[in-house]
């Protein structure tokens, strides 16, 4: 039963369902705009412990665990589990989910991770080879800012151009039935790379990505922007989201009526001093957990585009001036 379809997209003939959710997030997020909707919202960004990278494993795991209660299933049934962080080697992840038990594929597509981990636990339910499989992601600001830039005791100033790493993860239960979103299918990103090399601008560097994806997406399934309640990018922000917008024109397809992204829609800029908006591996998840999915339960969306985007860099390579890649995975995400 061949479920390809074009270049890089897969058609699921027996489209696996998303059938619990959850997020967690720290104080910030929960001050902004979804801040009733999230699952969890602590007022303590150490999450109880002495350290950011273990504060941000405790999120993982408390997601993860809502998430599975949410799902009304043992976490035994559940096969595999897909995940990853923006921190080396992972730490969050392995440190945070270790308890669980669960047979771990570790993975890295910076923000876009959560788009990644939903696409491979679909296609292992969809080809048979587990009834549930889960999904997790997330990031802190602090752990972020110490990794990736500047220590926060450094109080550097951060250009409008920058968006702000979300401190939050999200995580999902699939399995072949239950629940009322299904993911039907999915187009792989390509690493593309447009020379950018300020890493203070995310919006810039991930962009051209999603505009290859979404674009690949729409030639792939023969649809277009009208076929899509909404077509929503992880964390470009207002920045990206110009840029996006306008590459997509150039390829033949207008999508700003149905344009969202996670990184605009999960603060205020005008209040909250997050300048170009929210980016991080938790951006895209713990808004597909809090937004995204509830609108689609509810049947107020039929049919949205969901396309997490990710900036592909490291410390090695920003300090070596490289430019940052970008890459992106498209994600059908229907009501039933």
């Amino acid at each position: 039963m061949d479920q390809t379809q074009g270049r890089q997209s897969i058609c699921f003939q027996r489209a696996p369902h998303i059938i619990g959710t959850s997020s967690v997030v720290g104080k910030k997020e929960g001050e902004g705009p979804l801040g009733s909707a999230f699952s969890v919202v602590s007022q303590d960004d150490l999450f109880g412990e002495d350290c950011w990278e273990k504060a941000e494993s405790e999120m993982q795991k408390e997601a993860l665990t809502t998430a599975i209660e949410d799902a009304g299933i043992p976490k035994d049934q559940i096969r595999y589990l897909y995940g990853g962080d923006l921190l080396g080697q992972l730490i969050a992840t392995s440190f945070g989910l270790e308890s669980f038990g669960i047979p771990w594929f570790g993975l890295y597509g910076a923000c876009s991770t959560c788009g990644e981990a939903l696409a491979l636990a679909a296609m292992t339910v969809a080809g048979g080879y587990a009834d549930y499989t889960a999904a997790v992601t997330s990031s802190h600001f602090a752990s972020a800012e110490k990794q990736f830039r500047f220590p926060l005791a450094y109080g550097n100033q951060r250009p409008l151009s920058a968006t702000w790493t979300v401190t939050g993860s999200g995580a999902f239960v699939l399995g072949k039935t239950g629940g009322h979103v299904r993911v039907t299918g999915i187009t792989v990103g390509k690493v593309t790379d447009f020379g950018v090399q300020d890493a203070m601008n995310m919006g810039a560097c991930m962009a051209p990505a999603s505009c290859d994806t979404i674009a690949r997406h729409f030639r792939d399934f023969g649809r277009g922007p009208l076929d899509y309640d909404k077509i929503i990018t992880g964390d470009l922000g207002y920045v990206g989201q110009e840029i996006l917008l306008n590459l997509l024109k150039k390829e033949g397809y207008d999508i700003s009526q149905k344009h969202m992204d996670c990184g605009i829609e999960i603060y205020d800029r005008e209040t909250q001093d997050t300048h170009a908006g929210g980016s991080g591996c938790g951006c895209s998840a713990t808004v597909l957990s809090a937004l995204i999915l509830p609108n689609l339960r509810k049947g107020i969306w039929k049919q949205v585009l969901f396309v997490p985007t990710g900036a592909l860099m490291s410390p090695v390579s920003f300090n070596e001036g490289q430019s940052v890649p970008g890459i992106a995975h498209g994600i059908i995400l229907e009501h039933c």
